[in-house]
């Protein structure tokens, strides 16, 4: 068997310090995440990042800018992951469509009031892809080649 890790995709959309987050369930825990996914066969890592957040919030998303290329593996499951996180903007949610299986809503929280939460990230990823949007990383999109 050939080892590969798990290509996913994000999207960072944040309004007034606040950052669209998905609350979905997962097994019998419910957990935060940016809206994110698996790339699926034949598909570009824009074309991914944009479907991904349609399904999991409703929303249109534009993205402007890589946020960076992450890599962790999952100390629970031994999976590991490659994610490209994207920042973006996103349009009002369109009520006509349905959330993705499994996803309960979407927040906009502040990093701060998502540690204080009751609830867990799904992955670090999660802060620490605030954290560097916050100290303002970004690349242009121009660097990926599909």
């Amino acid at each position: 068997m050939v080892w590969a890790p798990r290509v996913t995709v994000a999207a960072i959309i944040e309004q007034d310090r606040h950052f669209l987050l998905v609350r979905e369930q997962i097994a019998d825990r419910i957990l935060y995440n940016q809206p994110a996914g698996h790339l699926d066969e034949g598909e570009s890592l824009l074309q991914a990042v944009v479907r991904e957040t349609r399904e999991e919030t409703r929303r249109h998303f534009t993205p402007e800018a890589l946020l960076g290329v992450y890599h962790t593996t999952m100390p629970d499951s031994n999976i590991t992951y490659l994610r490209f996180a994207f920042i973006g903007t996103c349009s009002e949610p369109d009520t006509r469509l349905d959330y993705d299986s499994g996803i309960l809503g979407n927040e906009w929280l502040t990093p701060q009031a998502l540690q204080a939460s009751a609830y867990s990230t799904r992955s670090p990823l999660v802060l620490r892809c605030m954290e560097d949007y916050l100290l303002g990383q970004r690349f242009p999109l121009e660097i990926l080649r599909d």
